[in-house]
């Protein structure tokens, strides 16, 4: 069970420089990140309703961003026009883990989309984080219904 001192919401402008600290937990690459160059991508990502980052915060350590993941979601023609939600970038500090936090930003996530109609979450993870997905079927996600197939256009 989560501290009290956590507290699970969706993420703002103000998170930004605690959020990109986390994502060096998600992938070495994200270490030049800073909240000043990324401000540009979080006003236009702001701008957009179908565009959400949700995070459980500890309050009692400077409002740290501890755990988050991000959705998108993108209308649909097929399903009968019902939605597709697309949730991407799920990571947990490595001093919070195996206390319930992902699972709960994962399950507000679903949450949402099941509100804003979608029939279906994909989540995508990185081939090598088996830990991980264990954890993502207990939740429901299925690994075996499609395959996903990724494109790198463009490196920095």
């Amino acid at each position: 069970m989560p501290a009290p001192n956590i507290q699970f919401r969706l993420l703002t402008e103000k998170d930004l420089p605690s959020l990109l600290e986390l994502y060096v937990q998600l992938d070495e690459n994200n270490k030049d990140l800073s909240a000043q160059g990324s401000l540009p991508v979080w006003e236009e990502i702001s701008k957009n309703p179908n565009i959400k980052y949700f995070g459980a915060v500890d309050t009692a350590n400077g409002n740290k961003v501890v755990s988050t993941c991000f959705t998108t979601i993108i209308p649909n023609l097929t399903a009968h026009g019902r939605s597709i939600c697309f949730l991407e970038n799920v990571v947990t500090d490595a001093a919070y883990r195996k206390q319930g936090l992902a699972r709960k930003v994962i399950e507000m996530a679903t949450e949402d989309a099941i509100a804003n109609n979608c029939y279906k979450v994909i989540l995508q993870s990185n081939c090598k984080r088996t830990e991980a997905h264990k954890f993502y079927e207990d939740l429901g996600f299925d690994g075996n219904l499609k395959k996903a197939f990724t494109k790198i256009v463009n490196r920095k």
